[in-house]
C-alpha cells in the first residue's frame, strides 16, 4: 500500500515537473516569436517604402526621409569582428592560465578580478573609453599604427582617438570577462583522468592542452565565444561613446562610424515622423536577423566539427 502511494506521488511530481519545464521552454519560444512579430509590425512602413534597397543604401537623412542601413550594418560587423579577434584568443589564454598553469591562490585572485570586470556596467566602459582610452589611442596607438602600417587603407587617416578601432577594442574589453569566465568553467569540467592519460603517454603540456583539453571542451569554447559575440553585436552604451556616430562608410579604422545599436540609442527619441521611427525599428529587425543567422551558422558548424572529430573524445 505504502509502495503504491509512493509510486503515485512520484508519478504526479514528475508530471508537474514536466509541465513546468515545458511551460518555461514554451515561454522562451513565445518571447522570440513575439519580438519578431513586433519588429516586423512596427517597421512595415519602412519595409514597404524602401524594400531591399534599405540594406544596400548608406544614405541616412531624416530631413529628406531617406534611410539606409548599410553604414550601421557595416559598423556593427566591423566593430564586432575587431572585438572577437582580440577577445577570443585572450580569453582562451587567460582561461588556460587560470586552470592549468597558475597557482591556486593566484588563480582565485585573477578569477575574482575577471568576475568584477564582468559586473561593471557598460556605460562605465563607454565613459572610460571616451575620456581616457581614446586619448591613449590618439596619442600613442594610432600614430604608431599609421607610421608602421599606414600603407594599408585600414590604418590611414588622422589619429582622432574615437572611431571604429577604438570601439572594437572597447567591445573586446567588455566581452573578455564573459568569455574568459565560461571558458575557465569549461576547462575545469575536463575530467582529470583524461589529462593524466595524455601526460602518461609522454605528451607535453601544450600537446595535452591542444589535443585533449581544447578538443574535449570545444563545444563549450564555441558557446562561450558566441555568448560574447551576441553581447558585442547588441552592445549600445559602451560603443556609442567612442564610435563617432557618423553615417558614412570608410575603409579606415581610424574614421568615425556607427553601429545599429548606437544609431538606435542616439536617434530613437528624435524620431518624430512615422517613417523615421519605422526605419529605426527596421534596424532593430536587421540586428535580430544578423544574430539569428550567426547562431544558425554556429550550430551547423558545430555539428560539422563534431562529426569531423568522430563524435568527440
Amino acid at each position: 500500500m505504502i509502495r503504491d502511494r509512493n509510486s503515485k506521488y512520484h508519478y504526479y511530481t514528475d508530471m508537474v515537473f514536466r509541465f513546468i519545464s515545458a511551460l518555461c521552454a514554451a515561454v522562451a519560444f513565445l518571447i522570440i516569436i513575439g519580438i519578431s512579430v513586433e519588429l516586423v509590425t512596427n517597421s512595415r512602413l519602412s519595409l514597404k517604402t524602401f524594400g531591399l534597397s534599405f540594406l544596400f543604401s548608406q544614405e541616412w537623412n531624416p530631413v529628406t526621409q531617406q534611410f539606409g542601413a548599410l553604414s550601421s550594418i557595416y559598423g556593427t560587423v566591423v566593430s564586432t569582428v575587431i572585438a572577437m579577434l582580440i577577445a577570443v584568443p585572450m580569453s582562451l589564454v587567460i582561461a588556460l592560465f587560470l586552470v592549468e598553469l597558475a597557482h591556486p591562490a593566484l588563480s582565485r585572485v585573477v578569477g575574482y578580478g575577471i568576475e568584477l570586470l564582468a559586473a561593471i556596467p557598460s556605460i562605465i566602459y563607454g565613459m572610460w573609453g571616451l575620456f581616457v582610452f581614446s586619448r591613449f589611442m590618439s596619442d600613442h596607438v594610432q600614430p604608431m599604427l599609421g607610421d608602421t602600417l599606414g600603407f594599408l587603407p585600414l590604418f590611414k587617416g588622422p589619429p582622432m582617438g574615437i572611431g571604429m578601432l577604438t570601439a572594437g577594442i572597447i567591445l573586446a574589453f567588455m566581452i573578455l570577462p564573459f568569455i574568459s569566465a565560461v571558458m575557465r568553467d569549461v576547462f575545469q569540467m575536463v575530467p582529470p583522468v583524461v589529462k593524466e592519460a595524455g601526460f602518461g603517454m609522454g605528451a607535453t603540456t601544450w600537446e595535452v592542452t591542444y589535443n585533449v583539453i581544447v578538443r574535449y571542451g570545444i563545444r563549450g569554447l564555441v558557446g562561450a565565444s558566441f555568448l560574447g559575440l551576441g553581447r558585442a553585436l547588441g552592445e549600445t552604451m559602451a560603443i556609442t561613446f567612442v564610435i563617432g556616430n557618423d553615417h558614412s562608410i570608410s575603409s579606415s579604422l581610424f574614421s568615425p562610424g556607427n553601429s545599429i545599436a548606437s544609431t538606435l540609442a542616439n536617434e530613437f527619441t528624435e524620431a518624430s515622423e512615422p517613417l523615421y521611427m519605422h526605419a529605426l525599428v527596421e534596424l532593430g529587425l536587421m540586428l535580430f536577423a544578423i544574430t539569428f543567422v550567426i547562431q544558425l551558422l554556429a550550430q551547423l558548424w558545430l555539428k560539422k566539427l563534431h562529426k569531423s572529430m568522430g563524435g568527440g573524445l
